[in-house]
C-alpha cells in the first residue's frame, strides 16, 4: 500500500449541523462538490459491495484477506477499492503486522442518511406549475 497521505473527509458534528437534507434547503456548490465524491466512491459496485461487507462485519472490522476471496479481482485492484472508499471517508484502517484491518465510519454514514431522509411525517414539497409563456 501507498505510504502517501489521504484527502479523508472529516465530520465533527451531527448531520444536520453541516448539511441540511434535501428536502429542507438547496445544497451549496461546496457541500454538493463534498458530497459527490462520497456518492462518486459509493457508485461502484464492488466499492459498495466492499462497504457492505465492512459494515456488517460481526466484531466491526474485517481483515483485507477476508475480502479478496469474495471477488475476481485482482489484491491491488480490491486495495485500490478500498482505498477509494477511505478517500470518501467512508472507511478506516489499520496495519497489523502483515495485515491490514477496515472498520466503518459510520459518521460519514450517519450524514449521508441525514442529507437523503424526509424528516418524520412531513409530506414532500408541493410541486410548482410549470412556467409557460404568455401568448404575445
Amino acid at each position: 500500500m501507498s505510504k502517501q497521505e489521504l484527502e479523508v473527509v472529516e465530520v465533527t458534528g451531527p448531520a444536520e449541523d453541516c448539511c441540511p437534507g434535501l428536502l429542507t434547503a438547496p445544497m451549496d456548490e461546496a457541500q454538493a462538490t463534498e458530497l459527490a465524491k462520497v456518492f462518486k466512491a459509493l457508485g461502484d459496485p464492488v466499492r459498495l459491495r466492499l462497504l457492505s461487507m465492512i459494515a456488517s462485519r460481526a466484531g466491526g472490522e474485517v481483515c483485507v484477506c477476508d475480502l479478496t476471496p469474495a471477488f475476481d479481482l485482482s489484491q491491488p485492484t480490491i486495495s485500490h477499492h478500498l482505498k477509494l472508499l477511505r478517500q470518501a471517508g467512508l472507511i478506516d484502517c489499520e496495519r497489523r503486522g502483515t495485515w491490514v484491518y477496515y472498520w466503518l465510519l459510520p459518521e460519514m454514514t450517519d450524514r449521508l442518511a441525514g442529507i437523503l431522509a424526509r424528516p418524520a411525517g412531513q409530506p414532500l414539497p408541493e410541486p410548482t406549475a410549470p412556467h409557460t409563456e404568455a401568448a404575445s
